[in-house]
């Protein structure tokens, strides 16, 4: 079964750094696009960035310089490090995965097949 395991999430002022794991299990990890994405109350789902075999790219201009995604292949893992934290970065972080061919809607979270069950971020002022 294909899994994706969201951690690293908690409690954190203004200013801080973070670090999300997603650890991926079931599937072959360079076949697929890994993201990560975050819900903020009263929010939509948001895209933040991606990482697959062919790169990384970041989709959100409000983590750009701040948010870096990276992967660990050998432990099939891919990480959010979050510096620079903000009040407004409060969310439920989630990662999400899908076949790495398909090109087309990589920042729609409905164009995501597998999910991670979602870490909570609280950054305070």
């Amino acid at each position: 079964d294909v899994q994706l395991q969201a951690s690293g999430g908690g409690w954190v002022q203004a200013g801080g750094s973070l670090r999300l794991s997603c650890a991926a299990s079931g599937f072959i990890f360079d076949e697929y696009t890994i993201g990560w994405f975050r819900q903020a109350p009263g929010k939509e789902r948001e895209a933040l960035c991606f990482n697959s075999a062919v790169g990384t790219e970041y989709y959100a201009d409000s983590v750009k310089g701040r948010f870096t995604i990276s992967s660990d292949n050998a432990k099939n893992t891919v990480f959010l490090q979050m510096d620079k934290l903000k009040p407004e970065d409060t969310a439920v972080y989630y990662c999400a995965a899908r076949p790495v061919w398909i090109v087309s809607g990589v920042g729609r979270p409905d164009a995501y097949e597998y999910w991670g069950q979602g870490t909570l971020v609280t950054v305070s002022s």
